[in-house]
């Protein structure tokens, strides 16, 4: 996640944590272990089902949220998060409510004093009070799967298409979640400010999961297209996949993703455009690498004239930033967006002003019709272009690329490529006092 992103994340920790505690000032008074077991419960229960809520709106791809947290990518890294710290907490108050019960049973702690119980009279809260039992169960059980399905999501030695069937699940587990805190959380809270966040998020979250059950996320943003060319690059073992599309599509940017579905059963995938729009012949261009699953052996299933959905476009690594200076790093796939870039460029007319570009292509694997490809692009772009092969030239650095780029100190930097490689090179710039967070930008796209 970006700075601005973790300080967000830790941030709607700490202030529902403050809120809570000063509506809840009794918890350091408790009167014995199980009266501060209740406070606890009742404040990691409101934290968990708050994180959910929001990991579940987000899940939605909202444009609001993506423009104001940097792009898809960093809105899914902070829904990733979210899940993750929710799943602790859940575990934390799962703890909280189970192991004092083993305790009693070891003989270990002794068991609560009950009094009578006053009788209720409020209506709503009496039968609110009558779905106790059911809550707690469902909880229990509700808390089970969505550990195990959060762990599939994490774990990535398991299989993707484990992690998105599996996830589908996610939602009706939240659901389940979202009725045993109703029921079970503190009757008097929902009368305070804080009441009124939970409920807020409660009833987004809701109307999220219901989107996610009925398959709805994207669908106002999809577009159905025909397949139009289809380029194999067998050396680097790369598919060029043009679309025509339908009408609806709003235009996209250089260096913007999309969803694309060539198969119901597989579901959407996420690619980065690799052409220009242009209204006139509305066609949109990936470049996928076989790295996974679906990928590998798309050169044999998709075919001339095959249906394709696409949904979008997303994204925020755009180029736009205003300096007259840039260089780009595409490692291996990762030059996708930079294409995209080279070709809007050089639709540009001479007198129209552009940044001086140093683009570096850094790959292990060669396909020479596909650099040759690259080659006349960044020429008719104008862009410097570096061709790096791991083999030939040796490994990419940052000293590499400020020895070969003059001025790099106010240059901005795109990267595009394996994630660990980009936070090297970042790491490196930032050891020479860049700027990083306003200079560096990187694609940071996981689906988890």
């Amino acid at each position: 996640m970006t700075r601005g992103n973790i300080r967000l994340f830790w941030g709607f920790w700490i202030v529902l944590g403050l809120l809570w505690l000063a509506l809840n000032t009794a918890i350091f008074s408790a009167e014995n272990f199980f009266a501060l077991r209740q406070f606890v419960m009742q404040f990691s229960g409101v934290l968990a089902i708050s994180a959910m809520s929001v990991a579940m709106v987000l899940s939605l791809r909202p444009r609001w949220p993506e423009a104001r947290l940097g792009g898809l990518d960093k809105m899914y890294k902070l829904h990733k998060w979210l899940g993750i710290g929710a799943l602790c907490v859940a575990i934390f108050h799962w703890l909280w409510s189970e192991a004092p019960k083993w305790a009693v049973g070891f003989g270990l702690l002794a068991p609560p004093v009950r009094g009578p119980r006053p009788e209720i009279t409020d209506p709503l809260r009496r039968l609110l009070g009558s779905f106790r039992g059911t809550a707690e169960e469902i909880g229990q059980w509700a808390f089970y799967a969505a550990v195990v399905l959060l762990l599939i999501a994490l774990i990535k030695l398991i299989p993707y298409h484990w992690f998105r069937y599996s996830h589908r699940f996610v939602p009706a587990a939240y659901l389940a979640l979202v009725f045993h805190a109703i029921i079970l959380l503190d009757y008097g809270m929902w009368l305070t400010p804080l009441g009124l966040v939970v409920a807020v998020l409660l009833l987004a979250g809701s109307y999220a999961a219901a989107v996610s059950i009925l398959g709805r996320i994207g669908a106002g943003r999809r577009v159905t297209g025909e397949i139009a060319e289809l380029r194999h690059y067998p050396g680097v073992r790369s598919l060029e996949t043009v679309i025509k599309l339908g009408s609806g599509w709003p235009g996209h940017e250089a260096g913007q993703f999309a969803f694309a579905t060539s198969n119901a059963l597989e579901g959407a995938h996420p690619y980065t455009i690799a052409s220009a729009w242009n209204p006139a012949n509305p066609t949109i261009t990936f470049i996928s690498k076989e790295l996974g699953d679906h990928t590998t052996g798309l050169v044999d299933r998709l075919k001339i004239g095959q249906t394709i959905t696409v949904e979008g476009p997303y994204g925020r690594f755009t180029f736009d930033d205003g300096r007259q200076r840039q260089i780009w790093i595409g490692a291996g796939i990762g030059i996708t967006p930079f294409v995209a870039r080279l070709k809007e460029l050089a639709t540009l007319e001479p007198h129209e002003a552009r940044p001086e570009i140093d683009l570096f292509h850094t790959t292990r694997e060669v396909d020479e019709a596909a650099l040759e490809r690259l080659a006349r692009d960044a020429h008719a772009a104008k862009v410097r272009l570096h061709t790096l092969i791991d083999s030939r030239h040796g490994r990419l650095s940052g000293e590499r690329i400020r020895e070969m780029v003059p001025g790099w100190q106010d240059a901005s930097i795109w990267f595009c490529g394996p994630i660990k490689f980009g936070a090297v090179l970042k790491a490196d710039f930032a050891t020479t006092g860049m700027p990083i967070d306003e200079q560096f930008h990187q694609e940071l796209f996981e689906l988890r």
